[in-house]
């Protein structure tokens, strides 16, 4: 059973709040998502972040890119 974008995502907030337990899994889990339904980018809601400034949401995109997925913010 694959996830739904909303699901994948929702697992990659409980990563972040839990200190990233096992987020290179959820983001695995979040591109295969993606491609499934054909979604090109990532939206998180910023105030949900752990880091929620410049700095952590920076760090946030590059890690993600580097894994294949785009990450933009809800303004």
């Amino acid at each position: 059973m694959s996830l739904s974008v909303e699901q994948a995502t929702q697992a990659v907030y409980e990563s972040l709040e839990a200190n990233n337990l096992d987020i290179d899994f959820h983001i695995a889990n979040l591109k295969e998502a993606m491609t499934s339904e054909g979604v090109k980018e990532a939206k998180f809601a910023p105030e949900k972040l752990a880091q929620n400034n410049r700095a952590g949401r920076k760090m946030m995109q590059s890690y993600f890119k580097k894994r294949g997925v785009k990450v933009v913010f809800e303004d």
